[in-house]
């Protein structure tokens, strides 16, 4: 076998290995959404008014930016019941929150994310061959 084909024999193997792949989960999680497109000036109160409307809202969450502090447009939601979740989703997405479309979807679960060189880990070998 040439050299390229046993690279690409090995790619295959590392991609289809769930060790050393990152997997994210098939199943949302029923109860928490994903909410982009949000507008700078939307806090974590004006977005639980917005969706409250649709059931219990148990927790809401927006990502800021470490840096600069500001909003990094997008949040969570969760809910208390799935079919609340669920509804909630179907109304929302779409719709304007202080005039900007809200983009909105059932979460996925959260990945670990180690750091690329810890998980290829660097001990002598460079693709099972010895350096």
């Amino acid at each position: 076998m040439r050299k390229t084909s046993l690279i690409h024999c090995f790619a295959r193997q590392v991609i289809r290995s769930s060790s050393y792949c990152r997997s994210f989960s098939s199943s949302p999680s029923n109860n928490k959404l994903f909410v982009a497109g949000l507008s700078w000036s939307v806090d974590e109160k004006s977005l639980k008014e917005a969706f409250s409307s649709f059931g219990e809202v148990s927790e809401v969450r927006i990502m800021y930016d470490k840096d600069s502090g500001r909003s990094r447009g997008f949040g969570f939601v969760n809910f208390s019941r799935e079919d609340e979740a669920s509804s909630a989703k179907d109304a929302m997405d779409g719709k304007a929150l202080l005039g900007r479309p809200l983009k909105v979807s059932f979460a996925l679960d959260k990945v670990n994310r180690e750091p690329l060189n810890t998980r290829y880990s660097n001990r002598g070998t460079t693709f099972g061959r010895s350096r």
